[in-house]
């Protein structure tokens, strides 16, 4: 059986989705990662002052800048940790609406986003029929809340890859899912 394609989004391209892409890709799946919003947002000195950045900015441009702004804040904060870690796997973020790949499932972070996804699915119209399951399971935005989001998304995508029919059985595995983990899950289906 061939492997899935696994999609995972958070708003920016930065915490969530990332830190779920790398513990993915470490185990094998097929993942790739995205933002869905319309720039990049990283924390500032203050909440009102926050970085930001357009989905064209590589990571390194990212880290670069934010040394040089304030190198010990940033470090501090773990914001340069975190930018390292994505130029690691990837050049830059990348957003949601500019991908033509398809993927078997895609995975958001939090209910914004789910919305923001599926919007875009009736935007792009009812192509050829192709299903695509779209998953919401809500993850704060911040490091500790991103490592346990992706460690929760990988035993949700283990459960999925295993599945032999997954549009028969995506709906058991929802559930089951969230009794053991107590959390709720969206799930909608589109199309490409």
């Amino acid at each position: 059986m061939p492997k899935l394609d696994f999609a995972i989004v958070c708003s920016s391209n930065q915490n969530r989705s990332m830190a779920a892409h790398k513990l993915l890709s470490k185990r094998g799946f097929n993942v790739t990662s995205f933002g869905s919003g319309t720039h990049c947002k990283l924390p500032g000195p203050t909440p009102e002052e926050p970085n930001i950045y357009s989905f064209d900015s590589s990571y390194d441009e990212m880290y670069n800048d934010l040394t040089k702004k304030d190198k010990t804040l940033y470090t501090q904060n773990g914001i340069l940790h975190m930018l390292d870690r994505n130029r690691r796997i990837k050049t830059k973020p990348e957003r949601f609406q500019d991908c033509t790949v398809k993927h078997d499932c895609v995975i958001s972070c939090d209910e914004r986003v789910y919305d923001q996804v599926i919007e875009d699915f009736e935007n792009r119209g009812n192509v050829n029929g192709t299903p695509v399951h779209l998953i919401n399971l809500n993850i704060m935005d911040n490091q500790e809340e991103a490592t346990i989001g992706a460690v929760l998304i990988c035993e949700l995508c283990q459960q999925i890859e295993e599945c032999e029919d997954l549009d028969d059985n995506i709906e058991n595995i929802i559930k089951e899912f969230e009794d053991k983990n107590k959390r709720t899950l969206y799930y909608h289906v589109a199309f490409y």
